[in-house]
Formats: C-alpha cells, structure tokens, sequence
C-alpha cells in the first residue's frame, strides 16, 4: 500500500530503489507518526472535516494502535512502503471509511517532517539526560581529586601544575557549552510543521495552533515554503550538536589513553575494564578510550555529510532527503552508547597520587617561583630572567606548593558555579511540557 498509489504499478527494481531503508528507519517513527495523527484529526474535527463521532471511534483506535507499538507489537507489512502508510492501513481496517479521511489537510511531506520534529526531540532528552549523567560523575570526581595536582601540558611539554580536580571539572564545564548547543538544536526541532503540506498550505482552513499545542511544541514553523526548507537544516543543526558532545568524549578519552600509559602513568583501570595482548602478558590495554574516541571522531563527521546530501539542493522537497534518516537515526544510538560507557568508565579510573614527587616535574614551578618575586616587588621581567637562569644554572628550588586561589584555578574549582549553569540549561528544554501534551493526546476515556 502506498498513499500515493493510483492505477499504475511501479516497477519492482523502482520500488525497491525508492523505498530504500525506510521499512527498517520507520519503526523509529511509529509511535510519533501516530501522535502527529492524533493532534491531526483533533484539528479536522474543530473546523468540520470529520464528525464528533468518527473523531471519538479514530482516537480510540489510533491510541490501541499506539499500545500496540509500545508493546513492540506493530511492523510494517510486505508491500506496504512506510510507517505512515502502515498506520493509515490498519486504521482504516479498524474504522472503515472514516480511516480514510485522516489524510485531509495534510501531505506526506509534513507529515514525515511532523514524525521527525517529534522524534528528534525526543531522542534529543535522551542525550541531555545522559549528558546530564556524565556531568555529575566529572564534578564528582572533580571534587573528589581536586586537591591531588598532575602535570599541565602545552605542546604536549611540562608546562604548569593542575589537578585531577581541574582535569575532571574542564571536560564537565565543556559538557555545560555542548549543551547549551543541544539546547539550540532542540529550539529549531521544537518547531511545528503541521499544516505546510507538500510545502505550499493547504486550500482548508487548518488551525495550526491548535496542532502546536497539542503536540507541546513551543512554536510552529510558520511560513510553509519554509517548514519544508527546514528539513535537512534542522538534522545538520542536531547533528552539530551531537558532534560537538561526541568532540568532548574524543578529547577526554585521548587524555585518558595518554595518561594510563607507562610513560605518563597518572591513573589506572580495575583488570577487567581493561584487554590484554594476545604476545605480550603484560599489557592493559584502554580498548575501550581508544573505541570511544574513534566512535566520537566518525559521530564529529556527522554535520559534513549532511551538508553534503543538501549542498545543492533548491527550496522544496526532493526525494535526497529520505536519506538523511540513514545518517542521523544510527547517530543517536552511537552518541548514547558512548555517553553510558564514558560515565561508567569515568566513574571506574583510579587516580594516582604525589605524581609531582618525581624530579623532572619541578620546573612545573617556574611560574609559581616568577610569580613569588613578583609578590616582592621585582618587576616580572627581571623576576623571569631571574628564574630562568637559575634553571640554566641548574639551581632552581621549586615552591613548597601551589598557591592558587582565583576563579577557577587550582584553590577555587568553581564547580558550583559550573552546576548553576548546567542546571540553568537543561530547566531551558522545558521537557515537562511535551510530557504533559502527550499524557493528555494518548489518554484513555
């Protein structure tokens, strides 16, 4: 069964091409499709295309159609060629002509955009949530560390001292600004494009804010030609947010890879989160750091292929975008994974203490020892030659300890600042709307 279908049958190897992956994607979109079409004939009824009997016997079904589909009871037929024509075919069976009517007012186009928009939001909570997780075990194990230092680093050289505190606390802070990018993202999703059709309107008199309100989102796209130019647009700006949380977990698991070698040995795993070599019984391998990091370096090549699928493409639908499903739908699954596994695996690294102890970390200091003669009096550049050749004349005697007390050094985490903020982000989705605007489309009399 197809919506579109008319007298002529489509060649099989037509069919086949065209159809692509969608009876396999779809499924992802089955219980959306069916709370757009439930937001749908609640409109049709207000402005007189269906009856106040017809709407009453198409939401009872459409709502056992939906437990169906939470049950893992529903799936798209042989033959038939996508969730939406699935649910109409069954609904229709279910009601007889009144099925039939479902489709008034809308195009298959906003109705594929419509599914999208709701289950871009909500694999969108999905993330922030896990996002959210792996927050709170970096500011714990910020707080928890914050008084043992390591080495700093730039140009991969001894630079200046940090902490395990600080360490930690950085990667939850960038946490904070990938969120506010998910945030933006979820803004654009959080748009309802029910009502532009085939991208054009439609000749009845729809009431796309009553469509917008029961769907709980916080907007619409209102001019149609664009609801439908936003398709593409808004999977690149989701994929942009996915890809930067995906740079965070690539850059924190290189760190980790780097400081469990030998060569740095800063911290460890327990034996069984690590592999061995199949020739050498010594090693413990950080496998997983190495596949999260590779994972979240593909997940950052995201937003380029899907620039690269819209490039060229001018206003209207175009058939190119089916395929946009195929990049983003398995990036949501990638991007969680690696989000629980990074949060249990940060929760599992053992820290290793009075690494500064070592000799050839005390030029960590030299700041430190320019800064002492500063506090004197001498003027920084005399006070930094001064330091500088007692390290040529190999006489220099690092400070007792580091003394650092402003926002966001050593002494002064600010990690409760950093949770303001997060907390600040996430109160922004306002995910309690949606939830209450589907509780009340999917109850039952």
């Amino acid at each position: 069964m197809k919506l579109w279908q008319k007298k002529t049958a489509v060649a099989a190897e037509i069919e086949k091409f065209t159809v692509g992956r969608d009876a396999e994607l779809d499924m992802e979109l089955a219980r959306f499709d069916v709370l757009g079409s439930l937001a749908h004939i609640e409109m049709l009824e207000s402005i007189n295309l269906l009856t106040s009997e017809e709407l009453t016997l198409l939401q009872a079904e459409l709502k056992n159609i939906y437990a169906m589909i939470e049950a893992g009871e529903f799936a798209i037929e042989p033959g038939v060629e996508d969730i939406h024509s699935q649910v109409e075919l069954e609904l229709t069976r279910r009601v007889g002509e009144a099925g039939k009517k479902i489709h008034s007012g809308r195009s298959r186009n906003d109705q594929v955009l419509v599914d999208l928009k709701l289950y871009f939001r909500h694999q969108l909570q999905e993330v922030v949530q896990e996002v959210q997780s792996l927050f709170e075990v970096l500011q714990a194990q910020s707080d928890k560390y914050k008084y043992v230092l390591l080495p700093g680093y730039t140009h991969l050289q001894v630079a200046m001292p940090s902490s395990f505190g600080l360490w930690f606390g950085a990667y939850a802070e960038s946490l904070v600004d990938d969120m506010q990018l998910l945030l933006a993202a979820y803004k654009i999703t959080d748009k309802n494009p029910l009502g532009s059709a085939a991208g054009y309107g439609s000749s009845f008199p729809l009431n796309r804010q009553l469509t917008t309100d029961l769907l709980g989102f916080e907007s619409m796209n209102y001019n149609v030609v664009y609801a439908q130019m936003g398709r593409g647009k808004t999977e690149r700006t989701v994929a942009t947010a996915l890809a930067a949380v995906a740079a965070t977990i690539a850059r924190m698991s290189m760190d980790l890879c780097l400081y469990m070698s030998q060569n740095f040995g800063f911290i460890t795993l327990p034996d069984h989160l690590t592999t061995g070599s199949s020739i050498m019984p010594h090693k413990k391998n950080p496998d997983v750091f190495e596949l999260l990091r590779g994972k979240c370096n593909k997940l950052q090549a995201l937003p380029t292929d899907i620039s690269m699928l819209l490039i060229n493409l001018p206003s209207g639908y175009h058939r190119d975008l089916q395929l946009l499903k195929e990049n983003l739908f398995p990036a949501f699954r990638e991007i969680s994974s690696c989000l629980q596994m990074m949060t249990y695996m940060a929760e599992q690294v053992q820290v290793r203490e009075n690494i500064l102890a070592d000799d050839k970390y005390k030029y960590l200091f030299s700041v430190d020892a320019v800064n002492e003669l500063v506090l004197q009096g001498i003027p920084f550049r005399d006070a930094y030659k001064e330091v500088g050749e007692q390290i040529e004349a190999g006489t220099f005697a690092p400070p007792a300890e580091a003394m650092h007390t402003h926002e966001g050094s050593l002494g002064n985490l600010c990690n409760q600042q950093i949770a303001k903020q997060m907390q600040q982000v996430v109160a922004a989705f306002n995910f309690e709307r949606v939830a209450s605007a589907y509780q009340k489309l999917i109850a039952q009399a």
